[in-house]
């Protein structure tokens, strides 16, 4: 069974779908650490981001592998190195390039060949597994959304105002609503979950509910 959750940053797709496939057993398929890992082999092997076929290629030849909480390129741990914010800007240029979105589709889909699994990103209910058998497109006010990301940056020590993330964040919202490949949008059968108001106990609860509904098993 696939299992996939879509969503606005800030949503807590991440935490979500991370503790949904513990609570299941299932597997976890974090498609931002794939995007991440090619922007970082591109980086470190100087393959230039504006050559989309180069970094299509690259993004083909490399194995990504998931080993717990650990991310693989072609055998060595990455987890580190693709959070830096070198990789973070790199990353959305790889994100938008046609090419590679139709590398990283192939990849997920042999990743989730077979198994049950929880993906979370932005187009994997609208583009990736249109098939899946539940998708969740996972949300939550502007304001909420910000708020979380406020109470998690000043607690690392940023120096950081409400109203600059409130507004970094919505100008985010309206790119990757508008991108050209693999736009932020709720697939049509995706079933909405709105967070405001609930803890992360409470979104986990509702998400298994969700997958029990829709006949999925728990490994636990």
């Amino acid at each position: 069974m696939i299992v996939t959750l879509d969503g606005p940053a800030g949503a807590g797709k991440s935490t979500a779908a991370k503790a949904l496939a513990r609570r299941l057993g299932w597997r976890y398929l974090d498609t931002g650490a794939m995007y991440r890992a090619i922007a970082w082999a591109a980086l470190d092997q100087r393959v230039s981001l504006e050559d989309e076929s180069a970094v299509a290629d690259l993004a083909r030849a490399l194995e990504i592998r998931f080993d717990a909480e650990r991310v693989l390129v072609d055998g060595h741990d990455v987890s580190h190195a693709i959070r830096t914010q070198e990789v973070t800007v790199a990353t959305r240029r790889v994100a938008d390039a046609p090419a590679v979105r139709d590398v990283m589709v192939e990849q997920q889909r042999r990743i989730a060949d077979g198994c049950d699994i929880v993906t979370e990103g932005r187009d994997q209910g609208t583009v990736v597994f249109p098939q899946a058998e539940l998708k969740v497109f996972l949300t939550a006010s502007a304001e909420e959304r910000a708020r979380r990301r406020f109470r998690e940056r000043t607690a690392c020590g940023e120096n950081v105002s409400l109203e600059t993330i409130l507004t970094s964040q919505q100008a985010r919202d309206d790119a990757d609503a508008a991108r050209p490949v693999g736009a932020m949008r709720a697939a049509d059968d995706a079933v909405v979950v709105e967070t405001d108001g609930m803890s992360h106990d409470d979104v986990v609860d509702a998400l298994v509910a969700l997958v029990v509904s829709r006949g999925g098993e728990t490994c636990q």
